[in-house]
């Protein structure tokens, strides 16, 4: 058991799991979603990027939800995109865990269900992620491997990775 275990149970058992495709995704839902990227991603890490970049429509989407003052808020994201959408591969992106959730565990619990969905979804196909370099290790431990040196991406130091298919079959 890691440090984290007791505060986990604490706190990922209270949480909504979804894994929707865009068109089921409500408009409110969706609607928290992108106001939360747009905390994290634009706002947090000061990248000014074009977010809704049209690929969305296209993807998987597993969205962490939990009940806080008598409000469904949303915890943590990340979409899944098809081979040959953005890459060779599939790819997960957009991954966040808002302020809030950060140091619960809910990183962990959202890659933990996302990688066999994903690997559900696009069967015998490698998985591609942009990275931030100082995240490197956490994806390491889902069988990620770094295809590329760092690089610079709106600020923030990137890399590459990917998860052979094989991996995925084992797992």
């Amino acid at each position: 058991m890691s440090a984290l275990t007791p505060k986990l149970f604490g706190e990922i058992e209270m949480i909504e799991w979804q894994w929707l495709a865009f068109d089921e995704i409500s408009r409110r839902d969706w609607y928290e979603v992108l106001r939360q990227r747009q905390q994290v991603f634009i706002l947090e890490q000061t990248c000014l990027y074009p977010d809704i970049d049209g690929l969305d429509p296209h993807c998987h989407h597993l969205m962490a939800w939990r009940e806080v003052d008598g409000q469904r808020v949303l915890q943590a994201s990340l979409r899944v995109l098809p081979p040959g959408l953005k890459y060779h591969e599939m790819s997960i992106g957009r991954v966040l865990t808002t302020e809030a959730a950060r140091g619960t565990g809910i990183g962990r619990a959202l890659l933990d269900r996302a990688m066999p969905l994903a690997d559900a979804l696009h069967p015998g196909h490698a998985c591609r992620i942009g990275a931030q370099a100082h995240l490197e290790k956490f994806y390491g431990g889902y069988g990620f491997v770094t295809v590329t040196e760092p690089y610079d991406e709106d600020g923030i130091m990137h890399i590459d990775m990917l998860r052979p298919a094989t991996v995925a079959a084992a797992a």
